[in-house]
Protein backbone atom coordinates (compact mmCIF):
# COMPACT_ATOMS: atom_id res chain seq x y z
CA UNK A 1 0.00 0.00 0.00
CA UNK A 2 2.82 2.35 1.02
CA UNK A 3 4.66 1.62 -2.38
CA UNK A 4 1.19 2.40 -4.65
CA UNK A 5 0.49 5.31 -2.22
CA UNK A 6 4.36 6.63 -3.01
CA UNK A 7 3.71 5.80 -6.67
CA UNK A 8 0.45 7.95 -7.05
CA UNK A 9 2.48 10.80 -5.31
CA UNK A 10 4.77 10.61 -7.77
CA UNK A 11 2.82 10.40 -10.24
CA UNK A 12 0.44 13.58 -9.51
CA UNK A 13 3.42 15.30 -9.15
CA UNK A 14 4.75 14.47 -12.61
CA UNK A 15 1.59 15.59 -13.92
CA UNK A 16 1.88 18.86 -12.02
CA UNK A 17 5.18 18.99 -13.31
CA UNK A 18 4.47 18.52 -16.89
CA UNK A 19 0.93 21.39 -17.11
CA UNK A 20 3.36 23.82 -14.86
CA UNK A 21 5.83 23.69 -18.46
CA UNK A 22 2.94 23.37 -21.02
CA UNK A 23 1.68 26.62 -19.20
CA UNK A 24 5.15 28.23 -19.39
CA UNK A 25 5.50 27.15 -22.79
CA UNK A 26 2.13 28.69 -23.81
CA UNK A 27 2.94 31.94 -21.72
CA UNK A 28 6.65 33.03 -23.11
CA UNK A 29 5.40 34.02 -26.78
CA UNK A 30 3.26 36.68 -25.10
CA UNK A 31 5.83 37.56 -22.19
CA UNK A 32 8.19 37.95 -25.14
CA UNK A 33 5.66 40.04 -26.92
CA UNK A 34 4.93 42.24 -24.27
CA UNK A 35 8.60 42.43 -23.09
CA UNK A 36 9.59 43.55 -26.63
CA UNK A 37 7.21 46.28 -26.73
CA UNK A 38 8.84 47.90 -24.09
CA UNK A 39 12.07 47.71 -26.43
CA UNK A 40 13.98 49.70 -28.41
CA UNK A 41 14.79 48.59 -32.60
CA UNK A 42 18.34 48.26 -32.06
CA UNK A 43 17.77 46.35 -28.86
CA UNK A 44 15.32 43.65 -30.43
CA UNK A 45 17.94 43.38 -33.71
CA UNK A 46 20.52 42.52 -31.23
CA UNK A 47 18.57 39.74 -29.17
CA UNK A 48 15.13 38.99 -30.32
CA UNK A 49 14.25 37.49 -27.15
CA UNK A 50 14.74 39.03 -23.60
CA UNK A 51 12.62 38.56 -20.34
CA UNK A 52 13.63 42.43 -19.01
CA UNK A 53 11.80 44.96 -20.13
CA UNK A 54 13.11 48.06 -21.50
CA UNK A 55 12.57 52.17 -20.92
CA UNK A 56 11.83 52.66 -24.69
CA UNK A 57 8.03 52.35 -24.60
CA UNK A 58 7.42 55.89 -24.41
CA UNK A 59 9.41 56.13 -27.83
CA UNK A 60 7.34 53.63 -29.19
CA UNK A 61 4.15 54.64 -28.57
CA UNK A 62 4.92 58.09 -30.28
CA UNK A 63 6.57 56.13 -33.36
CA UNK A 64 3.04 54.10 -33.48
CA UNK A 65 1.04 56.83 -33.71
CA UNK A 66 2.83 58.56 -36.75
CA UNK A 67 1.34 56.64 -39.27
CA UNK A 68 -2.31 55.52 -40.00
CA UNK A 69 -2.26 53.03 -36.69
CA UNK A 70 -5.33 54.15 -34.79
CA UNK A 71 -5.85 51.55 -32.18
CA UNK A 72 -9.51 53.28 -31.33
CA UNK A 73 -10.45 53.15 -34.88
CA UNK A 74 -9.19 49.51 -34.96
CA UNK A 75 -10.61 48.50 -31.70
CA UNK A 76 -13.89 49.52 -33.08
CA UNK A 77 -13.98 48.04 -35.90
CA UNK A 78 -13.03 44.31 -34.92
CA UNK A 79 -15.50 44.64 -32.00
CA UNK A 80 -18.12 45.29 -34.48
CA UNK A 81 -17.25 42.55 -36.64
CA UNK A 82 -15.93 39.68 -33.76
CA UNK A 83 -19.27 40.94 -31.75
CA UNK A 84 -21.47 40.52 -34.61
CA UNK A 85 -20.18 37.45 -36.00
CA UNK A 86 -19.83 35.96 -32.26
CA UNK A 87 -23.34 36.46 -31.59
CA UNK A 88 -25.01 35.72 -34.91
CA UNK A 89 -22.75 32.17 -35.11
CA UNK A 90 -24.06 31.18 -31.53
CA UNK A 91 -27.43 31.86 -31.25
CA UNK A 92 -28.29 30.71 -34.79
CA UNK A 93 -25.86 27.57 -34.26
CA UNK A 94 -27.51 26.52 -31.50
CA UNK A 95 -31.11 27.26 -33.04
CA UNK A 96 -30.01 24.71 -35.75
CA UNK A 97 -28.77 22.28 -33.41
CA UNK A 98 -31.88 22.47 -31.42
CA UNK A 99 -33.92 21.48 -34.21
CA UNK A 100 -32.09 18.63 -34.88
CA UNK A 101 -32.15 17.58 -31.28
CA UNK A 102 -35.57 18.56 -30.61
CA UNK A 103 -37.69 17.84 -33.47
CA UNK A 104 -38.01 14.65 -35.56
CA UNK A 105 -38.20 15.49 -38.93
CA UNK A 106 -37.59 13.28 -42.31
CA UNK A 107 -34.18 15.14 -43.51
CA UNK A 108 -32.90 15.18 -39.77
CA UNK A 109 -30.01 12.87 -40.70
CA UNK A 110 -29.51 13.80 -44.02
CA UNK A 111 -29.31 17.11 -43.02
CA UNK A 112 -26.95 16.87 -40.13
CA UNK A 113 -24.89 14.75 -42.82
CA UNK A 114 -24.69 17.48 -45.47
CA UNK A 115 -23.15 19.53 -42.45
CA UNK A 116 -20.63 17.05 -41.72
CA UNK A 117 -19.47 17.28 -45.21
CA UNK A 118 -19.51 21.07 -45.12
CA UNK A 119 -16.63 20.96 -42.51
CA UNK A 120 -13.94 18.92 -44.72
CA UNK A 121 -14.27 22.11 -47.61
CA UNK A 122 -11.62 24.33 -46.81
CA UNK A 123 -12.94 27.85 -46.99
CA UNK A 124 -9.46 28.79 -48.92
CA UNK A 125 -11.51 26.84 -51.77
CA UNK A 126 -15.03 29.69 -51.86
CA UNK A 127 -12.54 31.97 -51.05
CA UNK A 128 -11.87 33.64 -55.01
CA UNK A 129 -16.06 32.90 -55.44
CA UNK A 130 -16.77 34.63 -52.37
CA UNK A 131 -15.07 37.65 -53.33
CA UNK A 132 -16.80 38.11 -56.67
CA UNK A 133 -20.08 37.89 -55.43
CA UNK A 134 -19.16 40.27 -52.94
CA UNK A 135 -18.17 42.42 -55.52
CA UNK A 136 -20.97 42.17 -57.72
CA UNK A 137 -23.48 42.82 -55.15
CA UNK A 138 -20.89 46.06 -54.40
CA UNK A 139 -20.52 44.97 -50.56
CA UNK A 140 -16.92 46.04 -50.75
CA UNK A 141 -15.86 47.89 -48.08
CA UNK A 142 -18.87 46.94 -45.98
CA UNK A 143 -18.82 45.01 -42.70
CA UNK A 144 -21.81 42.51 -43.23
CA UNK A 145 -19.31 40.28 -45.45
CA UNK A 146 -17.47 39.72 -42.70
CA UNK A 147 -20.01 38.71 -40.07
CA UNK A 148 -23.08 37.64 -41.88
CA UNK A 149 -21.36 34.06 -43.27
CA UNK A 150 -20.42 32.66 -40.20
CA UNK A 151 -24.29 32.68 -39.26
CA UNK A 152 -23.55 29.11 -41.14
CA UNK A 153 -20.98 27.51 -39.12
CA UNK A 154 -21.50 23.91 -39.35
CA UNK A 155 -18.68 22.96 -36.83
CA UNK A 156 -20.58 25.23 -34.18
CA UNK A 157 -23.52 23.21 -35.18
CA UNK A 158 -21.95 20.18 -34.31
CA UNK A 159 -21.05 21.07 -31.35
CA UNK A 160 -23.77 22.13 -29.71
CA UNK A 161 -26.08 19.00 -31.25
CA UNK A 162 -23.50 17.01 -28.93
CA UNK A 163 -23.69 19.06 -26.09
CA UNK A 164 -27.81 19.33 -26.70
CA UNK A 165 -27.76 15.34 -26.87
CA UNK A 166 -25.96 15.12 -23.09
CA UNK A 167 -27.36 17.80 -21.63
CA UNK A 168 -31.34 18.70 -23.28
CA UNK A 169 -34.69 16.65 -21.79
CA UNK A 170 -37.55 16.65 -24.20
CA UNK A 171 -39.82 16.52 -21.32
CA UNK A 172 -38.83 20.01 -20.29
CA UNK A 173 -39.74 20.84 -23.76
CA UNK A 174 -43.05 19.16 -23.64
CA UNK A 175 -43.70 20.71 -20.17
CA UNK A 176 -43.62 24.01 -21.57
CA UNK A 177 -45.63 23.78 -24.66
CA UNK A 178 -48.54 22.18 -22.30
CA UNK A 179 -48.10 26.10 -20.30
CA UNK A 180 -48.76 27.61 -23.69
CA UNK A 181 -45.00 28.44 -24.34
CA UNK A 182 -43.85 28.65 -28.05
CA UNK A 183 -41.29 27.30 -29.74
CA UNK A 184 -39.05 29.99 -29.89
CA UNK A 185 -39.53 31.38 -26.05
CA UNK A 186 -38.95 27.80 -25.37
CA UNK A 187 -35.49 28.28 -27.27
CA UNK A 188 -35.06 31.49 -25.66
CA UNK A 189 -35.80 31.36 -22.00
CA UNK A 190 -35.02 27.17 -21.59
CA UNK A 191 -32.68 25.73 -23.87
CA UNK A 192 -30.29 28.76 -23.88
CA UNK A 193 -30.25 29.32 -20.35
CA UNK A 194 -29.55 25.57 -20.38
CA UNK A 195 -26.07 25.93 -22.93
CA UNK A 196 -24.22 28.47 -21.13
CA UNK A 197 -21.03 26.51 -20.95
CA UNK A 198 -20.97 25.59 -24.47
CA UNK A 199 -21.98 29.04 -26.10
CA UNK A 200 -19.57 30.86 -23.53
CA UNK A 201 -16.93 27.65 -24.90
CA UNK A 202 -17.72 28.40 -28.54
CA UNK A 203 -17.91 32.12 -28.31
CA UNK A 204 -14.22 32.69 -27.09
CA UNK A 205 -13.01 30.13 -30.20
CA UNK A 206 -15.13 32.71 -32.15
CA UNK A 207 -14.68 35.65 -31.07
CA UNK A 208 -10.96 35.26 -31.32
CA UNK A 209 -10.81 33.55 -34.74
CA UNK A 210 -12.74 36.43 -36.31
CA UNK A 211 -10.67 39.78 -33.85
CA UNK A 212 -7.33 37.68 -35.74
CA UNK A 213 -8.99 37.09 -39.19
CA UNK A 214 -6.59 39.22 -41.48
CA UNK A 215 -6.94 37.69 -44.97
CA UNK A 216 -11.11 37.97 -45.92
CA UNK A 217 -10.53 41.94 -44.41
CA UNK A 218 -7.56 42.32 -46.60
CA UNK A 219 -9.33 41.90 -49.83
CA UNK A 220 -12.81 43.18 -48.72
CA UNK A 221 -11.99 46.66 -47.14
CA UNK A 222 -9.32 49.05 -49.14
CA UNK A 223 -10.73 51.95 -46.75
CA UNK A 224 -8.47 53.33 -44.08
CA UNK A 225 -11.19 54.43 -41.38
CA UNK A 226 -12.69 50.46 -41.81
CA UNK A 227 -9.23 48.83 -40.87
CA UNK A 228 -9.56 46.26 -38.60
CA UNK A 229 -6.89 45.65 -35.80
CA UNK A 230 -4.47 43.31 -37.88
CA UNK A 231 -5.19 45.40 -40.87
CA UNK A 232 -3.28 48.51 -38.99
CA UNK A 233 -1.17 45.93 -37.29
CA UNK A 234 -0.01 44.99 -40.72
CA UNK A 235 0.59 48.18 -42.18
CA UNK A 236 3.47 48.80 -39.95
CA UNK A 237 5.90 46.46 -41.54
CA UNK A 238 7.67 49.59 -42.77
CA UNK A 239 10.31 49.21 -46.05
CA UNK A 240 13.14 47.83 -46.61
CA UNK A 241 15.37 49.62 -44.67
CA UNK A 242 13.35 50.73 -41.52
CA UNK A 243 10.98 48.48 -39.80
CA UNK A 244 10.44 49.74 -36.01
CA UNK A 245 9.98 46.35 -34.49
CA UNK A 246 9.34 47.96 -30.87
CA UNK A 247 6.45 49.46 -32.47
CA UNK A 248 5.28 46.37 -33.90
CA UNK A 249 5.11 44.56 -31.16
CA UNK A 250 3.37 47.25 -29.00
CA UNK A 251 0.77 47.24 -31.49
CA UNK A 252 0.67 43.64 -31.12
CA UNK A 253 0.07 43.63 -27.49
CA UNK A 254 -2.68 46.34 -27.92
CA UNK A 255 -4.25 44.16 -30.16
CA UNK A 256 -4.64 40.86 -27.87
CA UNK A 257 -4.98 42.86 -25.00
CA UNK A 258 -9.37 42.17 -25.34
CA UNK A 259 -8.89 38.70 -26.60
CA UNK A 260 -7.18 38.02 -22.49
CA UNK A 261 -10.31 40.08 -21.06
CA UNK A 262 -12.80 37.82 -23.17
CA UNK A 263 -10.84 34.82 -22.70
CA UNK A 264 -10.85 35.42 -18.67
CA UNK A 265 -14.33 36.30 -18.42
CA UNK A 266 -15.31 33.06 -19.72
CA UNK A 267 -12.46 30.44 -18.98
CA UNK A 268 -14.54 28.94 -16.35
CA UNK A 269 -16.87 27.62 -18.65
CA UNK A 270 -14.74 25.89 -21.11
CA UNK A 271 -13.58 22.33 -19.13
CA UNK A 272 -17.26 21.86 -18.37
CA UNK A 273 -18.38 23.09 -22.13
CA UNK A 274 -15.98 20.56 -23.66
CA UNK A 275 -16.30 17.55 -21.70
CA UNK A 276 -19.90 17.46 -22.11
CA UNK A 277 -19.73 18.48 -25.73
CA UNK A 278 -17.44 15.75 -26.48
CA UNK A 279 -19.76 12.93 -25.93
CA UNK A 280 -21.05 10.86 -28.25
CA UNK A 281 -24.51 9.21 -29.03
Amino acid sequence: MEQRSALSILFKAFVYIVCIVLGVMSLFPFIVMFVNATRSTPQIQQTSISLIPSVHIDDNFRQLFRGIFNPWIGFQNSFIIAGGTTIGAIYFSSLTAFALVAYNWRLRQPFFTFILAVMMVPTQIVNVGFYQMIWRLGYINNFLPLILPAIASPTIVFFMRQYLLATFSKDIVNSARIDGAGEYRIFNTIVLPMMKPALATQAIFVFVTSWNSLFLPMILITRSELYTMPLMVSQLRGDFYRTEFGSIYLALSLSVLPLFVIYFALSRYIISGIQLGGIKE
